[in-house]
């Protein structure tokens, strides 16, 4: 297990700006940053981060916590996992109690699939740059490509050598169990053999966001009809193609910096663009382009240069990547490299100013590109043209922002020279359509999960999850604050005195003898307690960083509000703070849960009423309903009077 000690350092380093900065664009708003949420689709942001309190929030899903949290989630990380990350990333050197801590099977098996790619990568690092075989064949095809060292090493290039076991036998002998080689799709089993995967191939090391190696690409040299040219591996536990971007982790400060970025098609391109100086570009790996690596994009900017070489036939067939695109809400632009040319090749013939002056000059807007390309194919036929214009309508139609949708309606009605109002109609249709199959098509399921029954309804109309949230968040957010009280006795003078929030609140808790149902907040609620029994100050961060995950996420629900409250003196209209009406906020809050508690405890006496047979005591039962009927109604008397002040 990692020290207390250790984990006190990570947690105090761990910048929480610094630790989603490195996977979301954030934005300054007011006293804290702003982005879009890389755990749910959204195209308005709603994801807060606070540094002053060290925590995250999105108001769409959900999701909230520490920087621990952060990684946890976004990684699929254990709590050791995260706590290693970041130990990683602030150099911070791991004490541990015990050499080995434990994981889960699922956790330790996604560990050890990482670690075997690793040994691969560094096995094929020194194949290309230490035997003849891997100068001779895999570093000069590096050398033709016009790549530099820098590059190879950046890229952490590599050479398998043209053997059936060289990486197997090199890994068993280190050690590794031949059931994670497999797993990790670097050996194959054909029935009592196994053999390496890829063979006599360069080997270029593909990073997940983190920059660990999950999996590869491999590209053959040597003039084989029966082989695939390209060999990437195959899914896995830590590889999934359809959630991974080539060159994402190398590119992903870049593209934040300049908002932009550029998608290209292979390994190849990505390096050399990179070896120019422009650094903001990912490649979909030869993969036809995915909703989850749109998404991928989509966290770090709203905007995606497609870069396409002269190919007209292939160009066709990927222009499906770019209703995808504008699906998501995200805007794109498209250039197109001169015939023969793609942007590895391009990016050797010219230097770094050419190369970035010819992109910015040459994005056009995707209906300028579409249809300038397909236009030529109508020629003069007005049935092929009605079909061209139909199907740019329905990339239109796409787009979620209705300004953006009626500017390229505009644009669209020009270039084609057609009624602007003859677009529109179509383009509603379209719309009415989708929504139609979208929203009016509930299967019986669905239809179902809305309906409660009544005694259900009843239940949940009772309980006090909302009244128990409400004294925590309290406690949360003000329980060292002062709550100003005035001694009113009888023979003297008014005297004011002060008590710590979290101090009135255990007292009064105290005195009733009342507990939480939902656990968290009970948890919490005792913590607390402890805190006032013994002394302590409270402070946020106790919360924020505490070791229990749930409690960690409950805190940073509660401390991170969706809402600021406007600036209304700067207009001469005073407005009462909540900070400044604490003792009216907390006493709402107690009598609000001792109400449902009442309630709670009237509606089992009723039930106990009802049932109650010939030798129960009928009359004491009627005596308790009076009294808990009283008590109620004093209760919801002396609430009234605390909401009205």
């Amino acid at each position: 297990m990692i020290k207390k000690e250790t984990i006190d350092v990570i947690v105090d380093s761990a910048r929480i700006e610094e630790v989603v900065g490195d996977f979301v664009q954030l934005k300054r708003r007011g006293s804290g940053l702003l982005g879009l949420c890389p755990f749910h689709n959204e195209k308005t942001p709603s994801f807060n981060v606070s540094p002053s309190r060290g925590i995250f929030k999105c108001f769409g899903c959900g999701k909230a916590g520490n920087s621990i949290n952060f990684i946890m989630e976004h990684e699929h990380y254990s709590y050791p996992e995260a706590l290693r990350y970041l130990a990683q990333k602030y150099n911070i050197t791991i004490e541990e109690d015990e050499q080995s801590p434990e994981f889960s099977q699922e956790q330790l098996q996604r560990e050890s699939l990482l670690v075997v790619s690793e040994f691969a990568k560094k096995f094929f690092i020194k194949q290309l740059h230490e035997t003849d075989e891997g100068k001779s064949i895999g570093l000069s095809y590096f050398h033709e490509r016009e790549f530099t060292e820098a590059m190879i090493d950046k890229f952490q290039l590599g050479y398998s050598p043209d053997s059936w076991r060289a990486l197997t036998d090199n890994a068993i002998e280190n050690g590794f169990q031949k059931e994670n080689l497999i797993k990790a799709g670097l050996s194959i089993a054909n029935e009592d053999k196994m053999f390496d995967r890829f063979r006599g191939r360069v080997m270029f090391p593909i990073h997940n966001i983190t920059g660990k190696v999950i999996g590869f690409g491999a590209r053959i040299l040597k003039t084989d009809p029966k082989a695939a040219k390209y060999l990437n591996s195959p899914e896995t536990e830590i590889y999934n193609k359809s959630k991974i971007l080539y060159g994402i982790f190398f590119a992903k400060k870049s593209i934040i910096a300049k908002d932009d970025c550029l998608l290209v098609e292979g390994y190849t391109d990505v390096i050399a663009l990179h070896q120019v100086g422009i650094e903001n570009v990912v490649a979909s790996s030869g993969t036809s382009l995915t909703i989850e690596q749109i998404r991928l994009i989509g966290r770090y900017t709203k905007n995606i240069t497609v870069l396409y070489d002269g190919d007209p036939a292939g160009i066709k067939a990927s222009l499906r990547g770019i209703d995808l695109i504008l699906e998501e809400g995200l805007n794109v632009k498209v250039v197109l490299f001169p015939d023969g040319d793609d942007p590895d090749s391009f990016a050797r013939k010219h230097n770094s100013y050419e190369v970035a002056a010819y992109i910015s000059e040459h994005a056009h807007d995707f209906i300028r590109f579409k249809t300038s390309l397909l236009l030529k194919d109508v020629a003069n036929d007005p049935v092929r043209r009605a079909g061209l214009i139909r199907d740019i309508v329905e990339t239109i139609a796409k787009i979620p922002d209705p300004i953006i949708r009626s500017t390229y309606t505009k644009e669209c009605s020009v270039l084609m020279e057609i009624n602007e109002n003859v677009l529109i109609a179509e383009l509603n249709k379209i719309i009415r359509k989708s929504f139609s199959k979208q929203h009016y098509e509930p299967d019986t399921d669905e239809l179902m999960t809305d309906l409660i029954v009544p005694d259900e309804q009843s239940v949940i109309e009772h309980e006090s999850e909302f009244q128990e949230a409400e004294i925590i968040r309290l406690l949360l957010l003000y329980g060292e604050d002062d709550i100003y009280f005035i001694d009113t006795k009888e023979g003297r003078e008014p005297q004011t005195f002060t008590e710590k929030m979290k101090s009135f609140i255990i007292q009064e808790f105290g005195t009733d003898k009342l507990q939480f149902e939902n656990v968290v907040y009970n948890k919490i609620f005792e913590e607390f307690t402890k805190m006032v029994h013994s002394e302590m100050d409270y402070q946020q961060s106790y919360f924020v960083n505490h070791a229990d995950e749930e409690i960690r996420k409950v805190t940073a629900d509660f401390l991170t509000s969706k809402y600021s409250l406007a600036q209304w003196s700067d207009r001469g209209v005073a407005v009462k703070e909540e900070v400044n009406r604490l003792k009216h906020a907390a006493m709402s809050a107690i009598y609000s849960f001792k109400i449902k508690v009442v309630t709670k405890r009237i509606l089992q006496n009723r039930d106990e009423i009802k049932k109650a047979g010939p030798d129960d005591n009928i009359d004491e039962l009627l005596k308790n309903q009076i009294q808990l009927d009283k008590l109620k109604s004093e209760l919801s008397e002396y609430l009234s009077i605390v909401v009205l002040k």
